[in-house]
């Protein structure tokens, strides 16, 4: 079960580049939820400068957690990315947990869940029948971890071109929406009759911003296969990041200024309705393929970051050997990859990753805040030690990005008490298989 320390283990080799590990923290980011959250924060708010305001604050708070990142990957640029940073500062436990609730959980129930998403709009925009839907979705995760089998630059290929796809899909969001304003771009910023909201729905609002601006720690997952990494990663973090932000706050001017705030509340699919509104059905049919780009993108990179964390546990002993070995000669994680695939498959055919991803939410969220907070730990604890790159306002960033990050775990908890005890719960339960695990780890040994 443990992994043997070998001086001639293969390694990861660092092949990505700045435009790569960019595209990644794009690909990683804009899912499906810069498709549909707007209209979420547009129910909860009375203005549509309001909306503007909610997706500015939600960039400025994630960009504070991108800086934070970017010294901890510039400190330690190696796979594995907040599981090591929990390793170094707080002990195995702690990374642990986050391995059982994150990697075992988490990843692949996304995979799972945003393959589906997917298959129903590639199924959609192409006529297939509704039964089409999850074997498409198994395809494509099979598909994908077949083609990072072959390695790193494979999979960035493949990323890469569709990244290029969804900035596309926003780019054509975005003139949409011009068009369909005819010179009344003021009109998007006015206050909504229709939706007079309170103080308590305003903050609201935040929690899907928040959730449509994650996904930016996947970069620092694969931060051993980048190269001159010092330098690359807080570039691409801050690249990828501030492309990112102007992406959103376009895409919600163009719906503001096509739809109107009222007409944004009350649609369930607004990238559909705005280009339906100008060319017709065909254009919800356009926009059905760019989701199915953008959410295909996003399971290329959740699968190849997800791998390495586990690849990075099972190298430390803290999952099966197996799973911690990189093959020779495309120096992938190949084991870890098929595993991660095959969990999420299962979790595609049983249907049970919308539970899943309920329950996980809570612990995601603590993942990123108890990973940003090991900055603490090292620049109190290896004060001296060189780092390329030192997040700037230091304690501020961090601290704003810690407590906001704390209310929005409390306001969840409030809102769905039910699902974060859930996730508290399956966060402690990876206590006793923790211990459980050295137990059969130290009798292998003996």
């Amino acid at each position: 079960m443990t992994a043997t320390a070998d001086d001639h283990a293969p390694s990861y080799l660092r092949r990505l580049g700045t435009w790569d590990a960019a595209a990644i923290v794009i690909g990683g980011v804009i899912g499906a939820g810069i498709f549909r959250n707007p209209a979420t924060v547009a129910e909860r708010t009375s203005a549509g400068w309001q909306v503007l305001l909610l997706w500015a604050i939600g960039g400025l708070l994630t960009l504070a957690g991108v800086l934070c990142y970017a010294e901890l990957g510039a400190r330690r640029p190696q796979a594995g990315g907040t599981y090591v940073y929990l390793r170094e500062a707080f002990g195995k436990l702690p990374a642990f947990l986050f391995g059982w609730t994150m990697a075992l959980i988490n990843y692949p129930g996304s995979v799972a869940a945003v393959a589906t998403t997917f298959a129903d709009y590639f199924c959609a925009a192409l006529g297939f029948p509704g039964s089409f839907v999850k074997p498409v979705a198994v395809g494509s995760i099979a598909f994908i971890v077949g083609i990072n089998l072959f390695g790193i630059r494979a999979g960035a290929w493949v990323q890469n071109i569709f990244t290029v796809l969804k900035l596309a899909a926003i780019a054509l969001l975005v003139v949409v929406g011009l068009l369909l304003a005819r010179g009344h771009l003021g009109g998007a910023l006015a206050a909504d009759p229709v939706h007079v909201a309170s103080p308590g729905d305003f903050l609201g609002a935040l929690l899907p911003v928040l959730f449509a601006y994650g996904g930016f720690h996947y970069l620092n997952d694969l931060a051993g296969e980048v190269r001159d990494p010092q330098r690359t990663l807080p570039r691409a973090l801050g690249l990828g990041m501030a492309g990112v932000v102007g992406s959103y706050l376009l895409v919600n001017f163009a719906y503001l200024a096509g739809l109107g705030h009222a007409g944004l509340a009350a649609s369930s699919a607004p990238a559909a309705d705005l280009l339906r509104d100008l060319l017709g059905p065909r254009g919800a049919t356009i926009m059905a393929l760019g989701i199915a780009c953008s959410t295909f993108g996003y399971c290329a990179i959740a699968i190849a970051g997800g791998a390495r964390v586990l690849q990075t546990m099972g190298s430390d002993g803290m999952f099966f050997s197996a799973v911690g070995r990189i093959d020779p000669t495309s120096r992938a994680p190949q084991v870890a990859l098929a595993t991660l695939g095959a969990w999420a498959i299962v979790l595609t055919l049983s249907g049970s990753f919308g539970q899943l991803l309920d329950y996980t939410t809570v612990g995601e969220w603590l993942a990123h805040a108890f990973g940003i907070a090991t900055l603490f730990w090292y620049r109190r604890h290896l004060a001296r030690e060189p780092s390329p790159y030192r997040v700037p306002f230091y304690p501020l960033l961090p601290l704003v990005f810690v407590v906001t990050v704390l209310g929005v775990i409390v306001a969840t908890s409030i809102h769905a008490p039910r699902d974060a005890g859930m996730s508290l719960l399956i966060i402690a339960l990876g206590v006793p298989a923790f211990y459980g695990w050295r137990w059969l780890e130290r009798q292998a040994t003996d």
